[in-house]
């Protein structure tokens, strides 16, 4: 019986997590220095047909949450106060 309620609340657990990906970027008009130096090291590597790459950030979030509207207001709130400057960068949320 012990077994089964360990089995039911591993269950529960995974049930109440979400994950989210939120790819952080400049935005467009913002110069990206390191984006650059990074197309110019590949250029220099025999890479030619390159015609640009900008850097970014990638994070994962697992938050514990049943519903995914609130767990995406939470996640858009976490964004705005940490971890994105709004200022210069643009960031998307994708549920995973």
């Amino acid at each position: 019986m012990k077994l089964t309620s360990e089995k039911q609340f591993q269950s529960n657990l995974k049930k109440n997590k979400l994950k989210f990906s939120i790819i952080v970027t400049l935005k467009k008009d913002v110069l990206d220095p390191q984006g650059k130096v990074v197309q110019n090291t590949l250029v220099n590597m025999g890479v030619n047909n390159l015609k640009s790459i900008r850097q970014g950030k990638h994070f994962e979030v697992e938050i514990e949450e049943n519903n995914q509207s609130i767990a995406e207001k939470k996640i858009n709130e976490m964004c705005k106060k940490l971890l994105v400057n709004l200022i210069i960068e643009d960031y998307k949320i994708n549920k995973i």
